[in-house]
């Protein structure tokens, strides 16, 4: 058991369930959309519809899908400051049947014409689980560094990115594929990792073929460390000697 257990997070609001998690949902779910969110709809359920208006859940929310954090002070007047920035929302009763009882359901539109809609808990403590994405059902925390890709629904892909996070000696912690019921012949893979992935790596796994969107979710302040930075710069070395070794052969 940890600090963190026992006194719970740095956050602005009475509640770690009801603010701290809420807003960890909106944020999230404005990272998995990666628009700057044009219009929120937000569907509450159980204890979040019952009592979320008593906890500050609403504003909380929308303080997250403007990308604000737990802890900043400006989360209880987020409603103004979404009117500001021309971010519409509103608020709805969620019809889901047996979810955690402090659920939420947004569906956002970006400003770039994107849809997505999520669904996520708050479990206690501000920790969050995301059960749905689309129609795509999902269970992961966003506690890990957390890569989450569409890719082609054929043999290799996902041992193709486990064989690269190998070479870095990042050890994953959870790996989920799910199929894509919206688009056939797709899947999208969720990995967990125990250390923090170097963006020149997200960057390579987004140029492969055969994977489509890359989403790259780890949580503010947690650096890449200097095993992983070295790790990188061999896989770098060995790759550039790879294409160099490429391209001398079709000369020849």
């Amino acid at each position: 058991m940890s600090l963190f257990d026992i006194i719970g997070p740095i956050m602005v609001g009475p509640s770690s369930s009801h603010t701290a998690g809420a807003v960890r949902l909106g944020y999230v779910t404005r990272k998995l959309l990666g628009q700057e969110i044009k219009e929120a709809v937000i569907g509450l359920y159980g204890s979040f519809l019952a009592t979320g208006k008593g906890h500050g859940t609403d504003r909380a929310l929308v303080a997250g899908l403007l990308g604000m954090k737990e802890d900043d002070e400006r989360i209880p007047h987020s409603f103004e400051i979404a009117e500001e920035r021309g971010m519409k929302f509103r608020f709805e009763e969620a019809m889901l049947k047996g979810a955690h009882p402090n659920t939420v359901e947004i569906t956002v539109t970006g400003t770039e014409g994107k849809v997505r809609t999520v669904v996520g808990s708050s479990i206690g403590g501000g920790s969050i689980k995301i059960s749905r994405i689309d129609d795509i059902e999902t269970n992961f925390t966003g506690e890990y560094p957390t890569l989450i890709a569409r890719n082609q629904d054929k043999p290799g892909m996902v041992m193709k990115v486990a064989d690269l996070l190998g070479e870095l000696d990042i050890n994953i912690a959870n790996l989920n594929l799910y199929k894509d019921k919206r688009k056939k012949g797709t899947a999208i893979m969720i990995i967990e990792c125990d250390d923090a992935i170097p963006e020149e790596i997200i960057e390579i796994i987004r140029s492969w073929d055969g994977i489509g969107r890359v989403i790259y979710l780890c949580r503010e302040g947690m650096k890449v460390s200097r095993h992983t930075e070295e790790m990188a710069a061999r896989y770098r070395e060995k790759r550039a000697a790879v294409f160099a070794w490429a391209e001398q052969k079709e000369e020849w």
